[in-house]
């Protein structure tokens, strides 16, 4: 997991680097399209392409009309924000999911994991500070809404999880965002120089070996043991922030950081205690 966080640091690095010079959608585009041949050439490895056209396409469909929205609304976040300002607010995304599953899922959440939930909204809104002496950004709503966006395409990962293949969710999920992107970002192309290629490759290898590596910490270990190493985040955040643009997090983003993710951490924590009351 800590060598999944650092790539997808890695990645997320290379996307705000992108968003200084190319619309978000076309950043959302070229993360899909610099992905997609590692990305089939893994499902083919696994021999998992039988069956490829056999999925719920719903369910893909709505998941890749999400991933667009998550990456443009992220990448147009980090125009403005810090790394690690964009991820303090993105740490709210665990509390998120745990609100959708009682929503969607229908699933039961007591009195003390909605307490943690609303902590973790008022750590979000420290993060942001909705006064007007603070950053209350499009940039900042906009990496809340990405947030919003991941927290129900990980719902929709549960649905899918209980017919398809996880190749498959993968696959379908990197080819729709590459088309849909790329059609959507269109007409206001710019055109990428040679001279980004080694940006664009970095982008690629660093997202597709997150993932494998994400995937590798959750088939092998709890998720209760793992999911917290999430957090190891804002670290490779506020490094990058320092080593590239000589940026800091102020106290404020540091305080809304902390909060949520004690939040998050105490949900974790929960759900674990709550697995093994239910599984002796």
């Amino acid at each position: 997991m800590l060598l999944a966080v650092f790539m997808f640091a890695l990645m997320d690095t290379a996307m705000k680097l992108l968003s200084a010079r190319y619309p978000a959608l076309q950043v959302a585009a070229l993360r899909a399209l610099c992905s997609l041949p590692l990305v089939a050439a893994y499902v083919a490895w696994r021999g998992a392409f039988r069956g490829i056209f056999r999925v719920r396409w719903s369910m893909h469909l709505l998941r890749g009309v999400l991933g667009i929205l998550m990456l443009a609304l992220f990448a147009y976040g980090l125009r403005q924000l810090s790394l690690a300002e964009a991820y303090s607010i993105f740490f709210i995304a665990p509390a998120l999911i745990t609100a959708l599953s009682v929503l969607l899922l229908k699933e039961r959440v007591n009195l003390a994991r909605w307490i943690a939930i609303g902590v973790g909204m008022c750590g979000v809104l420290v993060v942001l500070r909705p006064s007007g002496a603070g950053f209350l950004t499009v940039g900042g709503l906009a990496v809340l809404a990405s947030a919003g966006c991941y927290a129900i395409s990980a719902i929709t990962v549960r649905v899918l999880a209980r017919t398809d293949r996880n190749e498959h969710t993968v696959f379908w999920l990197i080819v729709l965002i590459a088309v849909g992107g790329t059609a959507l970002a269109a007409p206001n192309w710019v055109p990428i120089p040679a001279s980004e290629i080694p940006l664009l490759s970095g982008l690629a290898l660093s997202g597709f070996i997150g993932q494998l590596a994400i995937t590798e910490a959750f088939s092998r270990g709890e998720a209760s043991s793992v999911a917290p190493f999430e957090y190891s985040a804002l670290a490779w955040g506020v490094g990058m922030d320092w080593l590239l643009w000589r940026a800091l997090p102020d106290s404020w983003t540091l305080l809304g950081a902390a909060i949520i993710i004690g939040s998050g951490l105490y949900l974790i924590r929960h759900e674990k205690e709550h697995v093994e009351a239910e599984h002796p």
